[in-house]
């Protein structure tokens, strides 16, 4: 038996010697450009920790980042020079995380084919334009967006929501028609107010954060709407001024709240002035991409992802979500409830028709739903809502 025993081990050694261990997997090195800051608490934050996610989620992958990528910023910088630069440092994969970013990464793509590429926003590997090494993917935020527009509705006491836009393009204009007709929801099914007394006001400032001497000031403007009576303002630019704006109103006497974009943990700086925040969650959104460009299996396509209702605002999960705020009393916290409960199980379909744009065209005939590329490619505001529809 000894004998026996010697022999496999004898063997057990041999083999060890001739037949090579199993590869370590190989690690990924992937790129990250933000146009605001790292830290904003708003949309650049929120794409940084995504990055931060895969890194603790994938052995061997690495993440590198340029942020404030922007002409106020960064001057006469440009994405193809980034990108030159983020592959000699070993980068394979390179994240653009901005829509203004969509010429300067199709160029990176086209003179870097060893590279792949991936939007976030974006649509040339909708249109056509995209070359094989380069994708879109972004997240269905209209959904977190009726939410917001839905608690406001739900707590305005004048009956006028301001609505804190960036720069006009079709991504701002279809986020901005999906908080309306949130709110329409609220104001009209749940409330039982006439349509004609809900005023809902969109200003844009020109850029997706503050840029002093170029876009209008989001604090200003903030502040208009609540001089004006809009006593709760919906943001839709990258950074937190309009919470920030409704906070100090608070603190001098005026019943007046905000909601937040981009970033989960948007209200913590003012929380009683706060009703909630539609957040992206893009961890488990660029996970599954670094793992199919690690593994080669990683294909050009636009993708578009849902939020998962049944799991909102699990970290692991949801690449969307809304939490409601300190502001959100307890009977609007459970009528939001059922609205986002009904909102994923169909029985509240906001994209249905009739629906028609500000000048009075049909965007959506009855009886049917909107598609998703009529949502992507947005022209204008929607009918009952005020404010411009394109750029003078």
């Amino acid at each position: 038996m000894r004998r026996i025993l010697s022999s496999l081990a004898a063997l057990a050694f041999c083999l060890a010697l001739v037949v090579p261990a199993p590869a370590a997997e190989k690690p990924l090195t992937f790129g990250m450009l933000l146009v605001g800051p790292y830290n904003d608490k708003g949309y650049s934050q929120a794409q940084y920790e995504g990055g931060k996610y895969v890194e603790a989620h994938l052995p061997g992958a690495k993440m590198l980042y340029l942020d404030k990528l922007n002409p106020a910023d960064r001057p006469g910088v440009t994405v193809p020079q980034v990108v030159d630069d983020l592959a000699a440092k070993g980068a394979t994969l390179i994240f653009a995380g901005s829509d203004d970013m969509k010429d300067g990464i199709r160029e990176a793509a086209e003179q870097h084919p060893e590279l792949t590429f991936v939007h976030i926003s974006g649509d040339d590997a909708l249109t056509g334009k995209a070359p094989k090494n380069l994708g879109n993917v972004f997240s269905k935020m209209e959904y977190a967006k009726m939410m917001a527009g839905f608690s406001a509705a739900m707590t305005t006491k004048t009956g006028k929501i301001g609505f804190l836009g960036p720069l006009i393009n079709d991504e701002t204009r279809r986020l901005a028609d999906a908080a309306y007709l949130g709110a329409r929801y609220a104001w009209e099914k749940v409330r039982g107010q006439k349509a004609g007394d809900l005023s809902f006001k969109v200003t844009w400032i020109g850029f997706w954060f503050n840029i002093p001497g170029v876009t209008s000031d989001p604090n200003q403007v903030a502040g208009s709407f609540f001089d004006q009576g809009y006593d709760v303002v919906i943001s839709g630019i990258d950074t937190p001024e309009a919470l920030t704006v409704a906070a100090a109103r608070r603190k001098a006497g005026a019943d007046v709240h905000a909601l937040p974009y981009d970033y989960k943990d948007a209200c913590a700086s003012a929380p009683e002035a706060c009703l909630g925040v539609p957040y992206f969650n893009w961890g488990p959104a660029l996970l599954p991409i670094v793992k199919d460009v690690a593994a080669g299996a990683w294909k050009s396509d636009f993708v578009w992802l849902a939020p998962d209702f049944a799991a909102l605002n699990d970290p692991d999960k949801s690449p969307v979500g809304f939490l409601p705020g300190q502001g959100l009393s307890s009977e609007n916290k459970k009528a939001l409830d059922q609205f986002t409960a009904d909102l994923g199980s169909g029985k509240v379909n906001l994209f249905a028709g009739p629906l028609a744009y500000q000048d009075g065209t049909v965007f959506v005939p009855a009886g049917r739903t909107a598609t998703d590329k009529e949502l992507w490619f947005c022209p204008q505001l929607l009918h009952g809502m005020e404010g411009a529809s394109a750029s003078k």
